[in-house]
This record gives structure tokens, C-alpha cells and sequence, in this order.
């Protein structure tokens, strides 16, 4: 079985949901609490590729951080993932990833397309 990653927000009830369907399930998911351990370039790239999503999809623009940052649909992308790694709030959530494959869990049922 492959290994499976949720970047998680315990304060998020959506999270906390796409959390438990994983457990309910008997999955070991790795738990990745993004807002303390923000992912890296790197890593936003690869979510972004398995979630087959740009930047700007992946951002939660009603967050205060959004108008702070001077962030808009035409942002470059790079600039964007800069945003998202300095204040991971901007981060949607939650994020499941299996296999290089990845779904954002709203609605929290939607994570069961990879697993």
C-alpha cells in the first residue's frame, strides 16, 4: 500500500472529517501539520502537479493574508507559491496525497477518488 500524506489543520472541521474518513478506513495516513511545518517550493510544485491545479486554485483568497500579500488571479505563479510559503494559511486544506495523485477534502469524501 502506498504511503499517504494529509497536510492538516486540527482547527479546520473539514480537515478534522477528511482525517477521520481516512482512519475509519483503517488508512495510516503521515499527518502534516502545514501550518507548523510549512511545505517547501518544492513541495507546494509537487502538490500542485498531483492536484493538477495552479497556484492561484490552491490559495484561499478569503483570508486575510491574500489582500495583505497584494494577491490576484494575475499573480505569477511563482510569486504565488513565495505567498504560500511564508504564510501557509494561504494553503487550501486539507490535502491528501497517495501515488502521486492528490484531492483537496471539500467535501471531505472527495479524497476517496485516489485512495
Amino acid at each position: 500500500m502506498s504511503q499517504v500524506e494529509i497536510y492538516h489543520n486540527p482547527r479546520c472541521s473539514k480537515s478534522r472529517q477528511t482525517l477521520e474518513i481516512l482512519q475509519q478506513r483503517g488508512i495510516e495516513a503521515s499527518i502534516i501539520e502545514y501550518l507548523k511545518q510549512p511545505p517547501s517550493r518544492e513541495q507546494i510544485k509537487a502538490i500542485l502537479k498531483a492536484l493538477d491545479m495552479t497556484a492561484h486554485q490552491l490559495l484561499r483568497v478569503k483570508e486575510a493574508e491574500y489582500q495583505e500579500y497584494k494577491l490576484s488571479a494575475d499573480t505569477a505563479e511563482e510569486d504565488i507559491i513565495s505567498a504560500m510559503i511564508a504564510a501557509p494559511k494561504l494553503i487550501e486544506r486539507p490535502i491528501v496525497i497517495k501515488a502521486g495523485k492528490a484531492r483537496i477534502g471539500r467535501p471531505p469524501e472527495s479524497v476517496l477518488e485516489i485512495l
